[in-house]
């Protein structure tokens, strides 16, 4: 077996990199969740803190050092590693020689719990999700022994106040720091192309669950914050803060809070719209707030499926959220949220500039069940998983609606081309079936996509034996997974046995496993491939003659400016986004430094004091955006120029072909067709079709005699429960579950 070389590195080499680098992330992630432990108790404020500013301060970055360096850094530092460690992945491809210890890994993806307010739970997301609740638990009551064992009836009658007040005061503070806990997590799920996610077998679809339920704690705690300290300031009489005024010598005043009384002499300060120059800011707290609740709101399941665009429009009020969270409590203590929310903000800068490009749709097929296949061109070059995701947007439809699919195309069998498959169900691929399926289809289509996203790399060839379980458009993910099994098998590597159980409402919907192959067909041969297809109709008896229509297949006319699919930052993506990243930070570390040191340090000399907040925070928050802006743009236009020079060498290379160059009139066209190919006609003899009744998942599964067999399940959410359900039974030691789920 050949080595795989990287500048002269063997594969073993590379391989014992890639376990160095993980040990070491693993060390700065436990002294980070170390942090975390301690940062509710007196040792950390009193000792800890105290000594890390002294070594971190200095006139370029004053007290937010010691913030950015213990909660900021470790984060940045463990993406860009992470980054490092799956850019090497594709050099140690080792599938076919994994160990049994390596093996022991795939029972973290295996349910543990089945049914509840999170769906199905594997034992990686359940062991994250314990060791988040505990950390939770812990803080809580850290906070309030520290804040409680101190409130007496002597401290409380000194600030002239009752000791349920004095306690109503710290509860509110205390839901506050416990919010920004679960704030520092919230935007981990929702970065799709996150490195932390990728390195600890997550994906982004598989945890916005995770996001949705951080969402609701956040906003609950942050509820409760404000509205405890508006019944403290109600109680105390510091709603309206009278400050009388006491004449000095010399003609100087003096302000002196009175909370209970009012004199004559004094004016009054309302408390609610307090922002101060130093110190927390009540005001900018209350329309972070505010927004957060209209994003809270219009998020909940019956609104957000009845009016998504209106849920699309308000969540955007997260970046007038997390902008005025900063002017609340200033950007030293937002440093500890920050990491989650810088890679987020790199992500969505770089979707953002992927979504600017217009791209080339070569053709399209409709099904008579109302499915669409929609073939893109692609650039050679870029490669994904099977089972990948694809956002869309065709501002023909919608300007703003982006919508999720799975990519049903391979890289090796469609090298030039990426294909999706959309099921007619919702208002937005309605109106898209009708633009396709009329008498007379329209020329183009103006889209945009951001992704390809891949999910971490399963092995297929792992398992003895596969089971695919699909429901209705469920059977999406696994055409790509068929036809990368396909080329592995004509290239005489050894593939599993594999069990299609594809069940669908009509007849008409049995013509999805025409997608299984391309619509150009393959030249791979498929007799090495052991493929079963148990096909159930659920409430036809008889076979329709909705099923035995045509398959229309129409070729559009692509435009000057369409461009292939491509990835951002190009082929070597997770190398580049380490340095966006890296690059970003350091950018941003400079500009912070140089205005800190020539232009508030002369002004305040780190005494916090003198310089506002609000100010400081505001310009500290525009060159964040500014170098995340800076760095992504350099690398996105860097390798969008080295992907037009090798499009430009290919086409030069190559003769025309669809392809590569414009349709011209004459290729256009809108035809019914009937695919027979031989590699068709294998697949019908291989295919059963039952009617009128379901699968028996039980049975079909119980009966695999092999010692290894992977079961993937992709439908409705039933069916996902009853197998993972068999899965996790004591007497399936033998099943392997997966499951994919675009539901949320």
């Amino acid at each position: 077996m050949d080595l795989v070389q990287i500048k002269g590195w063997p594969h073993e080499q590379i391989k014992s990199i890639q376990i160095t680098i993980k040990l070491l992330i693993l060390v700065i992630f436990l002294g980070y969740i170390m942090i975390w432990i301690m940062m509710p108790t007196n040792v950390f404020w009193l000792h800890w803190l105290p000594d890390i500013h002294k070594k971190a301060d200095s006139t370029y970055f004053g007290e937010q050092g010691a913030y950015i360096l213990i909660y900021s850094s470790p984060i940045l530092l463990i993406a860009t590693l992470g980054c490092l460690c799956l850019h090497l992945e594709k050099y140690t491809d080792d599938s076919e020689n994994r160990t049994p210890r390596d093996r022991r890994f795939v029972t973290w993806r295996q349910p543990v719990l089945l049914r509840g307010p999170l769906g199905i739970v594997s034992w990686t997301e359940l062991s994250c999700l314990v060791m988040f609740v505990v950390l939770l638990v812990w803080s809580v009551s850290a906070y309030v022994h520290s804040m409680f064992k101190n409130i007496t009836r002597q401290s409380a009658s000194k600030m002239g106040e009752l000791v349920w007040e004095v306690k109503l005061d710290s509860v509110a503070l205390l839901l506050g720091l416990v919010g920004n806990l679960c704030l520092s997590f919230l935007f981990f799920p929702v970065t799709r192309g996150s490195p932390i996610l990728r390195l600890v077998g997550l994906t982004s679809e598989s945890t916005v669950k995770y996001h949705i339920w951080l969402g609701h704690t956040v906003l609950t705690l942050f509820t409760a914050h404000g509205l405890c300290y508006i019944i403290f300031w109600a109680n105390t009489h510091q709603m309206l803060e009278v400050y009388h005024i006491l004449p000095l010598q010399s003609h100087k005043f003096e302000l002196v809070p009175h909370r209970r009384i009012k004199f004559s002499n004094a004016f009054v300060n309302l408390q609610m719209l307090k922002w101060s120059k130093v110190g927390i800011s009540n005001a900018a707290g209350e329309v972070a707030l505010l927004s957060g609740l209209a994003m809270w709101i219009t998020s909940l399941s019956v609104v957000r499926r009845k009016l998504f665009e209106l849920f699309f429009y308000t969540h955007h009020l997260y970046i007038v959220s997390i902008l005025f969270f900063v002017l609340h409590v200033g950007f030293s203590y937002s440093c500890i949220m920050l990491p989650g929310f810088y890679l987020f903000l790199i992500d969505r800068f770089l979707r953002f500039l992927q979504s600017q490009q217009r791209i080339r749709l070569i053709s399209a097929r409709v099904l008579p069940c109302q499915a669409m296949e929609l073939n893109f061109s692609k650039d050679p070059k870029l490669t994904y998983n099977p089972s990948s995701i694809m956002f869309i947007n065709m501002k023909s439809i919608s300007k703003l609606q982006w919508h999720p699919f799975t990519v049903t195309s391979n890289n090796n069998i469609d090298p030039d081309q990426l294909s999706i498959v959309i099921k007619s169900e919702g208002s937005w691929s309605q109106k898209l079936y009708e633009k396709l399926s009329s008498p007379t289809p329209t020329d183009r289509l103006d889209i945009s996509v951001e992704g390809p996203y891949s999910p971490t790399s399963t092995s297929f060839l792992r398992h003895e034996m596969l089971v695919l379980v699909s429901g209705g458009s469920g059977i999406t993910p696994f055409i790509s997974i068929i036809r990368e099994l396909i080329f592995l098998a004509s290239t005489k590597k050894k593939t599993p046995r594999i069990l299609l159980v594809a069940v669908f409402k009509k007849s008409a919907d049995l013509t999805m496993l025409d997608l299984l192959l391309p619509l150009s067909g393959t030249s791979h041969d498929i007799s090495h491939l052991q493929l079963q297809i148990q096909a159930y109709v659920t409430r036809d008896r008889n076979p329709s003659t909705d099923s035995q229509k045509l398959t229309q297949s129409i070729w559009l006319k692509p435009s000057v400016v369409d461009r292939p699919v491509s990835a951002v930052l190009g082929s070597n993506s997770w190398l580049w986004l380490g340095a966006v990243i890296s690059a970003s930070f350091i950018i941003f570390l400079l500009l912070i430094g140089l205005l800190n040191h020539y232009y508030i340090y002369p002004v305040d000399h780190n005494t916090n004091m003198i310089y506002p907040y609000a100010a400081r925070s505001m310009i500290n928050t525009v060159f964040l955006c500014v170098s995340v802006v800076i760095a992504a743009t350099l690398a996105f236009i860097w390798n969008k120029k080295q992907n037009m020079r090798d499009t430009r060498q290919i086409q030069d290379s190559d003769s025309p072909t669809p392809m590569s160059c414009p349709v011209p009139e004459s290729w256009r066209y809108n035809v019914e067709t009937e695919l027979e190919s031989i590699t068709h006609r294998s697949f019908k003899q291989v295919t059963t079709v039952h009617y009128g009744r379901r699968p028996n998942l039980q049975k079909i599964l119980s009966e695999n005699s092999e010692s290894n067999v992977g079961v993937l399940v992709s439908g409705p959410k039933k069916m996902r429960e009853d197998v993972a359900g068999i899965c996790s039974s004591d007497l399936t030691k033998n099943l392997h579950y997966r499951s994919f789920s675009f539901n949320w």
